[in-house]
């Protein structure tokens, strides 16, 4: 065979090879992850301590082996089998380029809205994709019609900082007062449900309340059909941020009674980072703004709410593994053993000289997500100081977090692929740190 004829034998491989992946583009995902056993069954306890389970879900990642990473609340590792077809579809588009994009996305992103609306408890028109939950959230508070002038709008002091510029920013664009005000530390249910009470009494003109699910600064998780319920009753509807729960948190977006809440799907659920979605309820869609006026889809239709521009196809078309794969290890499942990790190095160190944590141990209150000062260290200088020494001299990562009313902190967010042995590190180090005799 001539060199020539080998060449377009080869092309029309790759050719075929590339074709067969576009048509299976939605189809492979729904494979299971091999050698990860059934989800295990029981008591929350049993589950969370099943170390065969573990051990396999641990087997799907690839980790660094440089540093203990508990800092995985800024974005969720992708496993493997999600990795590669994250790969695979981004050499499928680049492949077929334009052609793939005229010819075949539109159905493709619709399915994978229609998967989407499905796991979280949806219609697919109560859904629209987004670049991640800050776009999601920005879109809803700032495209929120039913503000006038003269009205308030409410939040507090554990919302994302995004949220916050968002919510400040009506201000200017819808001419309402903006009122802040604190979350109790330490927390309760009750005195977490009593604070909302009270600023909402306080601010009568409230017409809109920010809310977030699962905070990023302490990991605190709110009780937000209750905050929602007691917001209604007041005529003031709820925006939630969704941002660190859906995958942290086992739940249906029904549950959580609020028509209008901000998603990520690269943190909990582990899709490839740039990738989240906003839900509006079908029947409050008019009660949000086109985006920019959006012409390309019609009013009512929810995605006339985002107008984004030309995405990271392979991003959205890897959304289905992840999904796939977050129901294949079991929601309940990795909320067990989410909190079980934080159960774990928590109740060691709550008794440590100096050291303060900031998140209940109150069962619902807490999920992966927990952060600690030092006594008395409540500003920048000392917290970095305490996360380079945590960094460069134990190898753990953290990081620090600003914003807490009464100082800042120190957040630690362990993963599905942490171990025990890894907190027990933080654990060790923390005892040196702080002076404590431990054993």
């Amino acid at each position: 065979m001539h060199l020539t004829e080998t060449i377009s034998t080869d092309r029309r491989s790759i050719l075929k090879g590339f074709a067969a992946a576009a048509v299976t583009a939605l189809a492979a995902p729904a494979m299971a992850a091999e050698g990860l056993p059934a989800q295990p069954t029981g008591a929350a306890a049993a589950i969370a301590a099943d170390k065969a389970y573990w051990t396999a879900v641990k087997g799907l990642y690839a980790v660094t082996p440089d540093v203990v990473n508990l800092e995985n609340g800024f974005w969720g590792i992708m496993a493997e089998p999600v990795r590669r077809e994250f790969i695979r579809q981004s050499d499928m588009v680049n492949y077929q380029n334009s052609y793939y994009a005229r010819q075949r996305a539109g159905a493709d992103f619709e399915a994978v809205r229609a998967k989407v609306a499905q796991a979280v408890g949806a219609a697919p028109e109560e859904i629209a994709l987004t670049r991640g939950a800050t776009e999601a959230l920005q879109l809803l508070i700032g495209g929120y019609n039913k503000l006038k002038p003269g009205d308030s709008v409410l939040y507090a002091d554990l919302d994302y900082d995004s949220m916050q510029y968002a919510m400040n920013a009506l201000r200017a664009r819808r001419g309402v007062d903006v009122v802040k005000f604190e979350v109790p530390e330490p927390a309760t249910r009750q005195s977490v449900l009593d604070a909302y009470a009270r600023a909402l009494e306080a601010n009568p003109k409230t017409r809109l309340l920010l809310l977030t699910h699962v905070s990023h600064r302490t990991g605190l998780v709110m009780p937000v059909a209750e905050i929602a319920r007691m917001a209604k009753a007041r005529g003031i509807d709820t925006i939630l941020d969704a941002a660190h729960s859906w995958g942290q948190i086992d739940f249906r977006v029904g549950e959580l009674e609020v028509d209008f809440v901000g998603f990520n799907l690269h943190k909990w659920i582990g899709a490839p980072v740039g990738v989240g979605f906003l839900y509006i309820r079908k029947d409050r869609l008019a009660d949000i703004d086109r985006d920019m006026g959006d012409e390309d889809f019609a009013e009512s239709d929810i995605r006339s709410r985002v107008h984004t521009g030309t995405v990271n196809f392979a991003t959205v078309l890897t959304v289905p593994a992840a999904v796939a794969l977050h129901q294949q290890i079991g929601a309940a499942a990795k909320q067990a053993r989410l909190r079980y990790l934080r159960d774990y190095w928590v109740s060691r160190v709550r008794g440590f000289k100096d050291i303060e944590i900031l998140t209940p141990d109150e069962p619902g209150l807490y999920g992966a997500l927990t952060s600690f000062r030092l006594a008395g260290k409540t500003g920048k200088a000392d917290n970095d100081a305490t996360v380079a020494k945590l960094r460069d001299g134990y190898k753990i990562l953290t990081v620090r977090r600003a914003g807490v009313a009464k100082g800042q902190c120190i957040r630690v967010t362990p993963a599905l692929y942490t171990e025990e042995a890894d907190l027990d590190r933080l654990v060790e180090a923390l005892a040196i740190i702080t002076g404590t005799k431990t054993g």
